[in-house]
């Protein structure tokens, strides 16, 4: 049995402790967000935040996420309230097939929840490792800029807000 906290909340599994996280989400979890492209990590529609860090779900035994902080995309936000990455690459238009979509917009989560002020060229060397055959690469940096730009907002509202007696 492993316990693995997915988008704030606890689940136990029984799984051999070697089965990649992607299979645990996807089979066990029902969070189809994460996508099966090519299992070597070279795809990166599989990816996912461990701890904040943008990893290949496909390439992470399930056992190595154990009492980490897993978010799928699924954790960005719902249909009703989506996030600002999501709600970005809404406004952008940035999908098209959408199969990379979901990794691609953890790889830009983590990104900017570690660097809020990325330029382009950080957001195009983060997104490296992901393959898009549709051509709307110009559109996800949009959409990630756009992203970066909510999300600073978000910030500094809030900060204001705690600021407030």
């Amino acid at each position: 049995m492993i316990t693995l906290t997915v988008n704030g909340n606890d689940h136990t599994v029984d799984v051999d402790p070697a089965t990649p996280l992607l299979y645990v989400l996807r089979e066990d979890l029902a969070l189809h967000g994460a996508k099966f492209g090519c299992g070597l990590g070279q795809c990166g529609s599989c990816t996912v935040m461990v701890d904040g860090r943008a990893v290949f779900s496909c390439l992470l035994p399930a056992a190595a996420a154990a009492g980490r902080q897993v978010k799928t995309v699924e954790g960005l936000g719902t249909i009703d309230e989506p996030g600002p990455m999501q709600q970005a690459f809404m406004a952008e238009q940035a999908a098209q097939c959408g199969y990379c979509i979901p990794g691609m917009m953890m790889r830009a989560q983590a990104l900017l929840e570690a660097k809020p002020a990325a330029t382009e060229a950080d957001i195009r060397a983060a997104l490296e490792p992901h393959l898009c055959r549709c051509g709307t690469q110009a559109r996800i940096v949009r959409a990630v800029m756009r992203a970066a730009q909510a999300m600073r907002l978000v910030d500094a509202v809030g900060r204001r807000a705690e600021a407030s007696p």
